[in-house]
């Protein structure tokens, strides 16, 4: 059952992910679409704008000039400019013309190649023909709007809300996934600072719990030891027990190391694989053939090692190997060097892995069986990655071909 419910949680995990990001992809094409329409209207609002300013220039430049030839006409007749003026009121269009504040505009005479006039650029720039011609031929050879009016076109850029507001949804998603991103990882820290206390304080105190039935045990053992020194068979038995009860504190041992910082001192790596090898081999079934480098056949790699943890990371993958092959198949530990690492492949010919659980059988409680806790790799990685500074990964899997899992252990 433990195997089926962990399955179901990783895979409701999985799903849960996808409703997020989907949710989030919604939500994101929600506010681009919206602000896509309101950039759109606000764009048709602006050419209108641009329009009403163009006819109220055009008015305004037209009574300007009726005013003028007025005055020039009346001056030779000594009627004062200001009865002259009176006969048009420019208040309308030039309240029209000054109110665009916002949009810059280029009005160009296109049978000369003259600037007429350009609004909401700035002072120095409005005052500088070179830069008022040269952006005439940037705006001509772009595709900016224009509008034509007889031998006058018209060029508008848009606003800076628009431009800010165009921007805007892409400036919201790389604040919402920085948001999301950071909120993620920051949770997941505290979550697996959390679990790692709670594996760390369950190991120290299996191993506590361990230490008192097998100093009863011990005890048991010397007296019957002492009290039937003389029964040969019992003797034996209690040699067997005491290999047992060695193996106990080996595993108390390890689980007492769990949570702490364990001393790593240079061994020879082919010395604890060859020790886990004649282990695990004893209780292995008959037609599992284990293929491991020969103690005699290499030069020693010295690592930096703990034995006793690094030892049960290599039988948790043995281990996971024999239960993935139905009692025959072969067992293979192959060793070479990578720059400043040395890696360890134990490779199985087993039932496999999908390829989207590779890191998922690393997490804690993942298991395909029915009996265990799902713990073995999530420590294996613990003791490689924390403790060894090193990495352990699914480096292949095919289903029904193997396994192959890397362990990468830096020299130094």
């Amino acid at each position: 059952m433990t195997g089926k419910k962990s399955l179901d949680i990783y895979q409701q995990k999985y799903m849960w992910k996808w409703y997020l990001a989907i949710s989030g992809v919604i939500i994101i094409l929600i506010s681009v679409i919206f602000t896509t329409l309101l950039t759109r209207k606000l764009a048709e609002e602006e050419k209108k704008k641009i329009e009403i300013w163009l006819q109220a220039y055009k008015i305004f430049e037209q009574k300007n000039n009726e005013i003028l030839a007025v005055q020039d006409t009346l001056m030779e007749e000594d009627i004062e400019k200001d009865d002259a003026a009176q006969g048009e009121d420019v208040t309308l269009e030039l309240n029209i013309i000054q109110a665009n504040t916002s949009i810059p505009v280029l009005l160009v005479d296109s049978v000369h190649g003259v600037v007429l006039d350009s609004r909401n650029y700035s002072e120095r720039q409005a005052a500088d023909n070179n830069f008022l011609a040269a952006e005439y031929e940037r705006l001509k050879k772009s595709k900016a709007s224009r509008i034509n009016s007889g031998n006058q076109i018209l060029y508008y850029k848009e606003s800076r809300i628009l431009t800010l507001l165009k921007v805007f949804p892409y400036v919201q998603m790389l604040l919402i996934g920085f948001f999301v991103t950071f909120g993620y990882f920051s949770f997941s820290s505290a979550r697996r600072s959390e679990q790692n206390q709670v594996w760390a304080g369950m190991a120290k105190e299996t191993a506590h719990q361990l230490g008192t039935p097998i100093s009863a045990i011990l005890g048991w053992m010397d007296l019957l030891e002492t009290t039937k020194a003389d029964d040969l068979e019992v003797q034996d038995v209690v040699l067997e027990l005491r290999n047992d009860v060695g193996r106990l504190e080996l595993i108390t041992d390890r689980f007492s190391k769990i949570g702490s910082s364990p001393e790593l001192t240079k061994v020879n790596l082919y010395e604890v694989l060859h020790e886990s090898k004649e282990y695990m081999q004893r209780r292995a079934p008959r037609r599992i053939e284990f293929i491991f480098p020969a103690l005699d056949t290499y030069p020693p790699y010295l690592v930096p090692l703990n034995v006793h943890l690094f030892a049960w990371v290599i039988e948790n993958l043995i281990r996971n190997a024999l239960d993935a092959m139905d009692n025959k198949g072969i067992i293979a530990v192959n060793l070479y060097e990578d720059h400043q690492y040395v890696n360890v492949e134990v490779s199985d010919t087993g039932k496999g892995i999908p390829a989207s659980k590779w890191k998922t059988v690393f997490q804690p409680g993942y298991s395909t069986k029915k009996r265990g806790w799902g713990l073995g790799l999530s420590l294996a990685k613990r003791i490689i990655e924390e403790y060894h500074k090193g990495k352990i990964f699914v480096k292949e899997s095919k289903e029904d071909v193997g396994t192959t899992f890397t362990i990468r252990l830096p020299k130094v």
